[in-house]
């Protein structure tokens, strides 16, 4: 792991392969190893690029509450690694919110985009829960939210089957700043990417979880149907992360996109 310092942040990443250029991007309710499953098949042909958002492993604060601020940090980090425009995008929940923002507003800094179990912005239900959970950790801390988090990431029967793992993303979970977790959380609630759907140029699959508890399959296909272009594939029994729940799956539907198979 190694850290850059952009202005008031610090932001951990990890790079590892050789190769054209993949940045991977987490859900708010992981940092960086929720790709672990995956990164040695991806760093056989690709240089990888692993980045932790402000709150997670190293990573740290203040930021403003907004979708945009942690879009334009991302970008910012990836022109100080100096990654080409060439670099393919893989963003997973909160990831792929912000990966789709960054294709709004500094989309010709990248060029393919794998937006997974994401969306343009949630309905006002679904905004009122990310905010009473952003709330929760402020007031109780990471041990508030842990097991309300796991079983918006995982359908239950993959809980019950793998203990394993669930008490690893229990303890991975639990070192976040809760605060930096709150303002994620507080951003994603107030995010309105619709409108701006149709400005998005890069080449975007969408994949999404069917089971997925968190981001709503709804919002994937509003996704799919507003990026021009846009490919959808659907994963029938998977939740929020796809990579950790099913990564042979994972690299069956995003290896082609990328031109890997």
């Amino acid at each position: 792991m190694a850290t850059m310092s952009l202005g008031k942040n610090t932001i951990e990443y990890e790079q590892a392969g050789t190769g054209p250029d993949i940045v991977l991007l987490p859900t708010l309710l992981a940092e960086m190893s929720v790709y672990d499953e995956v990164i040695n098949d991806l760093r056989q042909h690709n240089r990888v690029t692993r980045f932790n958002f402000p709150g997670f492993g190293q990573s740290t604060g203040p930021i403003e509450a907004s979708v945009a601020a942690y879009a334009d940090l991302m970008s910012e980090a990836m022109k100080s690694l100096g990654l080409p425009p060439e670099t393919d995008i893989i963003g997973n929940g909160f990831g792929g919110f912000i990966a789709g923002t960054m294709a709004i507003r500094h989309g010709d800094t990248f060029q393919k985009l794998i937006l997974m179990d994401s969306g343009p912005g949630f309905p006002a239900p679904a905004q009122e829960i990310l905010r009473g959970l952003g709330n929760k950790a402020k007031e109780e801390g990471m041990g508030g939210v842990l097991d309300a988090a796991i079983k918006r990431m995982f359908p239950e029967p993959f809980i019950t089957r793998h203990p394993d793992i669930i008490t690893r993303r229990k303890e991975c979970l639990s070192e976040v700043d809760p605060d930096l977790f709150a303002n994620a959380a507080f951003a994603l609630a107030d995010l309105d990417n619709a409108p701006k759907l149709k400005d998005i140029k890069n080449p975007t699959l969408v994949v999404v979880g069917l089971e997925d508890a968190t981001t709503p399959p709804a919002l994937s296909y509003q996704l799919a149907e507003g990026i021009a272009g846009a490919e959808l594939i659907e994963l029938p029994e998977i939740g929020h992360c796809p990579q950790l729940q099913d990564p042979a799956g994972f690299l069956r539907v995003v290896m082609p996109f990328l031109g890997l198979s």
